[in-house]
């Protein structure tokens, strides 16, 4: 059962954690695990932010995060 408790991140470290992978050249597991968060959590940041940019329609699969 998951916990009745969502944890919220303020928008600059969703843009960090975002900006991460993109320079790190990391996979979106790698960096949230050393950010200690979901993975799932960053992988839909980053799909929203590449769909937000016009590079990717919203559920699309990305290199980064596989």
């Amino acid at each position: 059962m998951g916990s009745k408790y969502t944890k919220r991140y303020p928008e600059e470290f969703k843009r960090d954690a975002i900006a991460l992978v993109d320079s790190s050249g990391k996979t979106v597991t790698a960096v949230a695990r050393e950010l200690g968060i979901s993975s799932e959590s960053l992988r839909g940041w980053y799909r929203r932010a590449k769909a937000d940019r016009g590079e990717g329609a919203p559920g699309e699969l990305t290199t980064a995060g596989t």
